[in-house]
């Protein structure tokens, strides 16, 4: 009788905070066959802690490409695997990516075991604009390449968010105020753990702050940086407050709402979706 080939797990883990950990992904771990990690010694300790006995391989960048051969070859023999990285969700700019693709030409199944996501969970404590993102993993490490990056990314319409290390970051903020302009950003540091800090304020006072710092910073970074400069924000909020305007003087001489809308809009050489949208801003503001 031919076995059934096997299913590979995605299990998040804790970013600091071990209370943070769902049932299902103990659950998980406890029941198959295989866990791969990235460091054996610092998973062997999460699951010391929850009780789990499962056998640990190591899955890292080093060995990421014979070992996801093996474990591939491993799910066709019907095996059950878990793969976890140090902290958080597995995959993101962690080790996983080959295993997971090896894992759905051999026919297994891929499950994944959601939890936290340092990223997520900076971006959600930010404040800034949430409904568009785009996560970039770590920034080059020489500064060359970090500033082309950046100047890649200044138009892109969304918030930007980058992982960074403790001895980058004052350079990184630097860049990032150089070449993007005077924006709001975040830096998120040490989440969920005792030490958690979030910080908020324009690049060019993060910068000055990280690079003052009388002690070396320490831990797991996230920089999350607003889309627009505050100069454009200001820009927009006066173009907002002259739509709204410019509509009651029309609907004062007459207009209907729509027709009022629809006028500004041709006259402002927007769409009338887009005047809308300042129009409701304008209002939104003045009520708070």
């Amino acid at each position: 009788m031919q076995r059934m080939t096997g299913t590979l797990y995605l299990v998040a883990t804790p970013i600091g905070n071990l209370s943070d950990i769902t049932e299902r992904a103990c659950r998980t771990l406890a029941e198959v066959d295989l866990i791969a990690c990235e460091d054996t010694r610092h998973t062997g300790a999460l699951l010391k802690h929850f009780g789990i006995k499962t056998r640990l391989i190591s899955y890292h960048e080093h060995n990421e490409r014979e070992r996801a051969a093996e474990l591939g070859q491993s799910l066709v023999q019907g095996m059950s695997i878990a793969l976890v990285s140090d902290a958080g969700t597995p995959c993101i700019n962690d080790p996983g990516f080959r295993l997971v693709n090896i894992a759905r030409e051999c026919g297994a199944r891929v499950v994944p075991v959601p939890g936290a996501t340092a990223f997520v969970a900076a971006l959600i404590a930010s404040g800034l604009p949430t409904d568009q993102f785009f996560f970039g993993g770590f920034l080059p490490a020489r500064t060359a390449g970090r500033r082309a990056r950046l100047a890649e990314l200044k138009m892109m319409p969304a918030t930007l968010i980058f992982y960074e290390t403790p001895h980058r970051i004052a350079d990184a903020l630097r860049d990032a105020h150089e070449i993007l302009g005077e924006r709001e950003a975040v830096v998120a540091r040490e989440l969920t753990k005792l030490h958690e800090e979030i910080v908020r304020a324009p690049l060019s006072e993060l910068a000055e702050k990280f690079a003052a710092a009388e002690q070396a910073v320490r831990g797991e970074i996230v920089l999350v940086i607003d889309r627009t400069s505050l100069n454009e924000q200001a820009a927009g909020q006066d173009s907002e407050m002259d739509i709204a305007a410019r509509i009651h003087t029309l609907e004062q001489e007459g207009f209907e709402p729509r027709a009022a809308l629809k006028k500004v809009a041709r006259e402002m050489g927007l769409t009338r979706a887009e005047a809308y949208r300042r129009l409701t801003a304008a209002r939104s503001r003045n009520r708070s």
